[in-house]
């Protein structure tokens, strides 16, 4: 018999986005570095999130194909076969770098997102998110069934407003270190305050400032003095390490508590040993420093280079959003870069509000001879869209 059931339009959602200038391709990227070959093309890599380029260090990479000799990959739950005293090490060393009991590695960021929100809150609890928060985030809150409250960009005085019912069981303050997007940094001192004040418990997703910020590399919260308020880090190893996956630093008890309830942890295969010892080894690289000095010294030198080209940057990090606005512009001024060799990708809803279209730079500590090069293409690009 046949079924009644209708079949997705697909053609018709796509034409839709086609029309929208919302639709995406995938682009091949080889040989990544600061300069990688692009659809076959050599071009400056402006759109990479390896802050410190340590997935392009020699003793990373050596670390990754010594370890690869034992395996591929556990291939198993780490609560079946697949725990392995590598990992046991790399969430040691964590957690001494970011002075806290205990840390748990996911195999994503995304996922250990999703297994701190959805494990910690249910039904009768309030979640009070900011409005720029990752996907990652956003998904997290709606699994976790809670009432979620969505409080004004940065906007400490609507979190207030929007935290401070009482009548749920448990409250949640969850924002971004450092937006991934706007590349703009958390109040997250005065937003701590406000929860510990609230008896809420303060989730910082630090992926963007993890080993990048602070005196001692610990992140967002360290730079800004807040560390005392954050109850729980969820941070990701393919960043400021190069590496790849996602952790969660807080109390013994609490990881003890996501081992034994947190579905994305639980019913997964665990991250590959090979990436916990490239982690380890970078970790170790990342803390002494001079990466991140490089970083922001090419930094401040794109950022004097835009503003002198004419181009608006507000960022006061490594990701420095320029805004278009209008969508179609901003795909063809991401292609025209490309053609001149620059990669730096047009970033549109629904990962950004409609109308504020951009071109994402994300810096990195290996492009220094880059950079000229770079502004370069910049400026006659945007002399040629009329953006100047």
């Amino acid at each position: 018999m046949a079924s009644k059931h209708e079949t997705p339009d697909f053609k018709d959602g796509l034409k839709s986005l086609q029309g929208a200038n919302l639709y995406r391709r995938l682009i091949t990227v080889d040989n990544i570095g600061p300069v990688a070959r692009v659809n076959g093309k050599k071009t400056i890599l402006l759109c990479s999130n390896d802050y410190l380029g340590l997935s392009q260090n020699k003793q990373v990479i050596k670390a990754i194909s010594s370890a690869v000799k034992n395996g591929v990959s556990q291939c198993s739950s780490r609560l079946v076969a697949g725990n392995t005293s590598t990992l046991e090490e790399l969430e040691e060393g964590l957690a001494k770098q970011k002075h806290c009991e205990k840390v748990l590695a996911y195999p994503t960021g995304y996922m250990a997102n999703l297994g701190v929100i959805s494990s910690f809150a249910r039904e009768e609890d309030l979640v009070v998110s900011d409005e720029l928060n990752h996907a990652s985030i956003v998904d997290a809150c709606k699994l976790s069934r809670a009432t979620v409250r969505v409080f004004k960009h940065n906007d400490v005085e609507d979190l207030l407003t929007k935290l401070s019912s009482s009548e749920y069981r448990k409250k949640l303050v969850v924002t971004e270190g450092i937006f991934s997007m706007d590349g703009d940094c958390a109040k997250l001192k005065e937003m701590g305050k406000i929860a510990r004040e609230n008896n809420a418990l303060f989730i910082v997703d630090d992926a963007h400032g993890d080993f990048v910020c602070g005196a001692n590399f610990r992140g967002t919260a360290e730079y800004m003095d807040a560390e005392k308020y954050v109850g729980v880090l969820v941070s990701s190893l393919s960043k400021g390490l190069g590496c790849f996956g996602g952790y969660v630093a807080g109390t013994s008890d609490m990881i003890e508590y996501l081992i034994n309830k947190s579905r994305q942890f639980i019913y997964t295969s665990a991250l590959p040993s090979i990436f916990a010892s490239a982690a380890l080894v970078a970790l170790k690289i990342a803390v002494k420093g001079s990466q991140q000095k490089k970083l922001w010294d090419n930094v401040e030198k794109f950022r004097k280079g835009l503003l002198a080209t004419g181009l608006k940057v507000n960022s006061p990090s490594h990701i420095m959003p320029i805004i278009i606005g209008d969508e179609r512009k901003a795909v063809d001024f991401s292609k025209m870069l490309l053609e001149k060799g620059v990669f730096a990708q047009a970033i549109r809803y629904p990962t950004v509000p409609k109308g504020s279209a951009r071109i994402r730079v994300s810096m990195t500590s290996l492009l220094d001879d880059y950079i000229d090069d770079a502004l370069d293409v910049f400026r006659k690009t945007a002399e040629e869209l009329s953006l100047l």
